[in-house]
């Protein structure tokens, strides 16, 4: 695993290990879901049904951004393609396996219903986003395609930085999130402490090729307050670039490793959140269609329709199972 071994550390923060270099955990959201019937904001958002997500990496120990921000474990990553990486089709398997050992104590939890738990067993979602940076992983075409062909949906997100990895993606995943955490190369440098001197050129080529995948896409932008929550005409500017389906501000949150590196007061509140997303709203002429304050997240869209209300549809329609193949 990388320089520095840091397996133990990593199975005592929760992590189910599921390869050399891969790895699975059990999201606060699943949790909730099946305990509370309270889904993350991907389900108001884009009906991602909670307790049937499975959180994972491929590439634990890589990754090129050292992200202040990150609440993961740093400091021992390979920063280029993995040389060295577990084979697709027993990663799925394992993984999926790991998530069944996660959630096998819930089935006896009087609060939650036998029918859910059932469900959480077959997972319907995979959300390829836990650690590292996945684009390193050379296989994830493959991993992608095992993925849908045993009708699960896959959420890949990206530092945007491995232009060539998004240019080669095929088939798409059913959703693809680009973070966009710096409105200039100054603050990136500062903030995401890149591996490459020329990441940030990277990642204004990875939007532009975002911009014509065919399929549902999403630009993130983490906040963090003091450091890169403001430049509201700069962040206009890069999302013209990618031209996403949708937008998500977001704000940092203070905690895991993170604590290490930022304060507390370098946590904004939701409502700062809010008026930052207003604000890029009017810039870019995207609407804001939802927030969840739990999350401190808002969600922004190119079109007014399909706003969400309790009760009804999500806000982003269902996407077709299977996306378009990148090259179609």
């Amino acid at each position: 695993m990388g320089d520095q071994d840091l397996s133990s550390e990593l199975v005592g923060q929760g992590y189910q290990l599921v390869g050399k270099h891969s790895a699975v955990k059990l999201c606060y959201w699943s949790r909730e879901s099946l305990v509370r019937h309270r889904d993350c904001y991907k389900g108001r958002f884009y009906g991602i049904e909670s307790h049937r997500c499975l959180q994972m990496s491929p590439a634990i120990d890589s990754c090129n951004l050292h992200c202040r921000f990150c609440w993961r474990n740093q400091g021992w990553e390979n920063d280029e393609v993995m040389p060295e990486y577990d084979d697709p089709e027993g990663l799925l398997d394992r993984s999926i396996d790991a998530q069944r050992r996660i959630l096998s104590g819930f089935k006896g939890d009087p609060e939650v219903e036998l029918d859910r738990w059932e469900e959480s067993q077959r997972p319907k979602h995979i959300a390829i986003s836990l650690t590292g940076e996945p684009t390193l992983y050379p296989k994830m075409n493959r991993f992608l395609e095992l993925c849908h062909e045993r009708g699960i949906t896959t959420f890949l997100v990206t530092n945007g930085t491995n232009p060539e990895a998004l240019r080669a993606l095929d088939p798409l995943p059913t959703q693809l999130y680009v973070s966009v955490t710096a409105p200039n190369a100054q603050v990136f440098r500062r903030l995401t402490l890149p591996a490459q001197e020329d990441a940030w050129e990277r990642l204004l080529e990875s939007l532009s090729i975002v911009r014509d995948l065919r399929t549902r896409r999403v630009v993130r932008h983490t906040l963090v307050k003091g450091w890169n929550l403001g430049w509201v005409g700069s962040y206009a500017e890069l999302d013209a670039l990618a031209r996403p389906d949708f937008i998500e501000p977001k704000g940092y949150v203070y905690m895991g490793k993170s604590r290490q590196r930022l304060g507390r007061d370098h946590e904004p509140t939701h409502d700062e959140i809010a008026a930052f997303a207003a604000r890029l709203a009017d810039r870019t002429g995207y609407h804001v269609l939802d927030e969840s304050p739990d999350s401190k997240v808002v969600l922004l869209g190119r079109s007014a329709e399909g706003r969400f209300l309790p009760g009804r549809t999500p806000v982003a329609a269902p996407m077709p199972m299977i996306p378009a193949a990148a090259g179609s």
